[in-house]
């Protein structure tokens, strides 16, 4: 990673304002939708395929973030039929998974801060009481994904449920039941123990024994290969641990946050572009935009947990980060819908590099952590 030289409020200032261009008229264009991706600048909508998909709370997030920016109703009323169409996925068990944490956080319980609205206090509730549900007290971590008709997946857990913790610390917040805490940091301190390798590299999934809770193996998931180590996976536990710091003062998180921080600055490359996986080969030059966006957005964080030049480190990291997403990476034309280009799922999947939806969720977090402009909804 190369640090960036730039008038930093300067920049901000233009950023802040295309973002508020663009994003007015794509509301007004997605009226009713919940995009995932984008084809030729057009948003898809997962209302019409698959109303439970995981990602489906950060357009409703996207809209918040909007919303408490700008104050401008449209936001507001569209990040509410965003709740609405979630009510599906709630009634649905096959559709409730580990992501409980990235659909309603974003949604649900960002509303209820903002509005005290009760009908989302419920949904948030209803959601944290179903990710508890999937706790395994034998090994201490909850189960990711169901099985799908592939095979069991009852002693699989993954990297990114990092990032859903925080709805159960909400819940905990709420109601001061310790179940919820506890849920929370047995699984941070399995995945802390089993997960995050000496170097600060993360595996993505690993495979426990239901009935005993032993460890059986990890599995390669969504990077390049077993062993090596998913870019955005690594976003997902440095951000992940930097917020259950946040949450309980665990020392032990921060440090844990910090390791995996260093390992992800030290192996981005010089252009600040981000590959799918820090270990594909040599000759791949496939990049995955969104671990940039979302690793920026823990930096930031780590950056208010420290102090003196480390604070510097961490913060000019994510800016750098940023900086070159904007002027590389980002599509400003606003007759087209995605801001966040270059956004790859998976490794091994037939498509890579196009627009994904929590790109440009994560782009629009770190830049209103920036400007002063963010609701924190983690």
């Amino acid at each position: 990673m190369v640090t960036v030289k730039i008038n930093e409020k300067e920049w901000l200032d233009g950023v802040y304002e295309k973002i508020c261009a663009k994003m007015l008229p794509t509301a007004e264009r997605n009226r009713h939708k919940i995009p995932y991706t984008a084809d030729n600048g057009v948003f898809d909508d997962q209302v019409k395929t698959n109303p439970c998909w995981w990602t489906n709370g950060f357009w409703g997030g996207i809209l918040w973030q909007m919303y408490h920016a700008t104050n401008n109703e449209l936001y507001r009323e569209m990040a509410e039929e965003v709740e609405d169409i979630l009510d599906l996925c709630l009634m649905d068990h096959k559709g409730m998974d580990h992501d409980s944490g990235f659909r309603w956080l974003p949604t649900s319980v960002v509303n209820y801060r903002l509005t005290g609205n009760e009908k989302s206090y419920n949904r948030a509730r209803l959601a944290a009481d179903n990710m508890a549900g999937r706790y395994n007290p034998a090994g201490q971590f909850i189960r990711a994904w169901n099985d799908w008709g592939e095979g069991q997946r009852t002693g699989w857990a993954i990297i990114d449920c990092m990032m859903n913790l925080p709805l159960l610390y909400w819940a905990y917040d709420q109601i001061k039941d310790p179940r919820y805490l506890r849920i929370a940091t047995d699984h941070a301190n399995t995945a802390m123990k089993y997960f995050i390798r000496p170097d600060g590299s993360a595996k993505h999934i690993v495979e426990f024994n239901p009935e005993t809770g032993e460890y059986v193996c990890s599995h390669g998931g969504q990077g390049y290969a077993h062993g090596s180590s998913w870019t955005r996976g690594q976003a997902w536990a440095l951000y992940g641990f930097t917020l259950s710091y946040i949450h309980t003062k665990n020392p032990e998180y921060l440090a844990c946050a910090k390791r995996i921080a260093n390992y992800f600055c030290v192996n981005t490359p010089d252009s600040n572009l981000v590959p799918v996986d820090f270990r594909q080969p040599a000759d791949c030059a496939l990049e995955d935009s969104t671990a940039a966006a979302i690793a920026a957005c823990g930096l930031l964080e780590i950056a208010k947990c420290v102090e003196g030049r480390e604070q510097n480190i961490y913060h000019d990291a994510a800016v750098s980060l940023l900086y070159t997403l904007d002027t590389t990476r980002c599509d400003w034309d606003v007759n087209r819908d995605s801001i966040v280009q270059k956004c790859t799922a998976a490794f091994h999947d037939e498509k890579h590099e196009f627009p994904i939806i929590y790109g440009d969720y994560y782009f629009i977090e770190a830049i209103w952590k920036l400007t002063g402009h963010e609701i924190f909804i983690w």
